[in-house]
């Protein structure tokens, strides 16, 4: 099956893979290493976002004519502010799915806030994640299950299956498997209303952002 996926299916593959493995290493190694593992999520970002930039130009549906108009924009701004609404009270013990693998605590020992690592945080969540998460999951994933020529796929000629296919694994990636699933639905269905990944990429960034401002002001540390 994988032997048969091209450059265009890798391109979408690779960075989500690596940033995922990453995170990973974060949340497996020991913690005596002598190095911050947290620093792990900058290594993450900067890593990812530069293969993003480098493979940019091959990424049709994020050329500058593929771009929400202002109608959009504002729409993918309401949808992305929903689901942060929702993703913030969607945490009942029944609604989790096992543990988290590696929390992101911006503290020193004295419970300070550490802001180059706020800053790197928020900027991996907000401009890396998004676009690196909507190119595996809705560009490729969702299109894939629709048609393994996915790039031949017009995204609003997707069916129900291959929106409920790709946001039920795109649940299993997250604890948080309600939230994930009305944010997966609800990024799959901006995707397919209006055809621009774009849409879905600034959904998905303004629910991370916002998540990172009220985490910060709240202190509720397990939402990172």
């Amino acid at each position: 099956m994988f032997a048969q996926l091209n450059r265009s299916a890798y391109l979408r593959i690779i960075p989500f893979v690596l940033f995922m493995a990453l995170l990973a290493a974060r949340g497996n190694l020991p913690s005596d290493t002598g190095f911050d593992l947290r620093w792990i999520y900058g290594v993450s970002t900067l890593v990812v976002g530069g293969l993003l930039l480098w493979w940019w130009r091959e990424y049709g549906e994020l050329t500058r004519q593929n771009f929400p108009t202002a109608g959009e924009l504002g729409l993918a701004i309401v949808v992305g502010l929903a689901v942060f609404g929702l993703w913030i009270v969607l945490d009942a013990p029944w609604m989790v799915l096992g543990e988290p693998g590696a929390r992101f605590v911006p503290l020193d020992a004295e419970g300070a806030i550490v802001w180059p690592l706020v800053v790197v945080r928020l900027a991996g969540a907000s401009l890396v994640v998004p676009v690196m998460e909507e190119l595996f999951w809705r560009s490729f994933i969702m299109r894939w299950v629709q048609n393994p020529v996915f790039e031949s796929v017009d995204p609003r000629r997707v069916g129900v299956k291959a929106i409920v296919l790709s946001t039920f694994v795109f649940v299993l990636a997250h604890t948080l498997w309600l939230a994930a699933a009305v944010a997966g639905l609800a990024y799959a269905l901006l995707y397919r209303q209006t055809g621009k990944l774009w849409v879905a990429v600034i959904a998905h960034a303004v629910t991370n952002f916002v998540l990172g401002l009220w985490v910060l002001r709240t202190g509720n540390w397990a939402f990172w």
